[in-house]
């Protein structure tokens, strides 16, 4: 049973795959036709010519279609089918022609609304062994969880293959959390929104061929809301109010930075701007391709310590934390530098000014090892 199990799985995740695979090149030219095209006229955006966007419709297609063969009908997939289908529809007018953010903010409300209704409701929370429950309080938190983490796979969406690939590394963290705990029918779910995005990140990669827009990054958003609700929060583990904001850390963070940052200027906080992490790593002298391997890594290892504190051992999870805040702020320093950014092997070997007067990376870890044969130094 367990074999045939397994097989089954495999099956869906390949299925989805390679719908979301196929699908993109038609709605690439659907897009074209509507269209729905991302034209940089300004410095927040980083590509540098039209590129189409509603590349997220065929993840929810490949989705929807693999669920609907692999998956049985519950409240589940009835919320993530209807609530997520009605971001889509409003993520493809947004990405046609740009709609008011307090009209999306309405939107996912509804989206969310339509989950109350299906009882997929954070009732209670286990926080260090205390079991607290949510009572009146529950509607408003689930309200603000599933709107919340829309928002933030939205809001991460400002680099080729960003979104997309954290999307598919969240997906993988809480297929394998969702396993742990027995919840085999959530664990496939999951996997299947990991296979979406993976048949389409080929066409999402630096350099991007087509754009999810907000026609992916809200579905996604609200899908991984739906299945922590339904895989995690309803669980008894000591930790599992810890472990889905382990998962979705990343998003979550810089999605609280951004709406911090913007009401301390004054301004509202869906107002668009430059300040996000990826930003940040750009304006440093980080490459477009550095700067999502960073963004990915520091995901990666967040999930593996939302895995961790599955084990209900808080140190251990901690632990891993600490040594990758160590390595990461090793590894940013030294990328930082330009000259020892070329000695890393992890540079570009692109042609933009390094800031110490070399006209490449390369020309720079040249400099440094003639200054070194020049000090008496030979290679062995």
């Amino acid at each position: 049973m367990a074999y045939q199990s397994l097989i089954f799985g495999i099956a869906a995740v390949l299925c989805s795959g390679l719908l979301a695979f196929t699908l993109t090149p038609i709605v690439r030219v659907l897009a074209y036709k509507i269209d729905a095209i991302d034209v940089p006229r300004d410095n927040r955006r980083m590509h540098k010519k039209p590129t189409p966007r509603i590349g997220g419709l065929a993840i929810f297609i490949a989705f929807l279609l693999t669920t609907i063969v692999f998956c049985p009908i519950n409240s589940t997939m009835i919320t993530i089918w209807a609530g997520g289908g009605l971001l889509v529809l409003i993520g493809v007018l947004d990405d046609r022609r740009s709609i008011n953010p307090w009209l999306k903010l309405l939107v996912q409300f509804a989206a969310a609304v339509i989950a109350v209704f299906q009882d997929v409701v954070i009732r209670h929370i286990n926080f260090f062994g205390i079991h607290i429950e949510l009572g009146h309080l529950a509607i408003p938190i689930t309200i603000l969880w599933i709107v919340g983490l829309t928002n933030a796979i939205n809001l991460i969406d400002g680099l080729d293959g960003l979104a997309c690939g954290v999307s598919a590394i969240c997906s993988i963290s809480l297929f394998t959390v969702t396993l742990l705990f027995a919840e085999p029918q959530y664990a496939l779910v999951t996997a299947i929104v990991a296979g979406s995005c993976l048949g389409f990140l080929p066409f999402n990669a630096n350099p991007a061929k087509i754009f999810m827009g907000d026609t992916g990054a809200l579905f996604l958003g609200y899908a991984f809301s739906i299945l922590s609700i339904s895989g995690i929060f309803k669980l008894h583990a000591v930790l599992s109010f810890i472990i889905p904001l382990s998962i979705f850390g990343l998003p979550l963070f810089d999605t609280i930075l951004a709406f911090t940052r913007r009401i301390i200027h004054g301004k509202s906080p869906f107002s668009a701007d430059r300040g996000h992490l990826h930003h940040k790593l750009i304006d440093i002298g980080f490459g477009h391709k550095q700067s999502v391997r960073i963004l990915y890594a520091i995901c990666g290892i967040l999930g593996i310590s939302a895995i961790l504190f599955t084990d209900e051992n808080l140190s251990k999870a901690g632990f891993m934390i600490i040594v990758t805040l160590i390595i990461t702020f090793i590894i940013f320093k030294l990328l930082k530098n330009p000259v020892t950014r070329s000695l890393t092997g992890l540079e570009n070997n692109d042609t933009r000014a390094t800031g110490n007067g070399f006209a490449s990376y390369k020309e720079a870890e040249e400099k440094i090892l003639r200054d070194m044969e020049k000090s008496g130094w030979e290679e062995k």
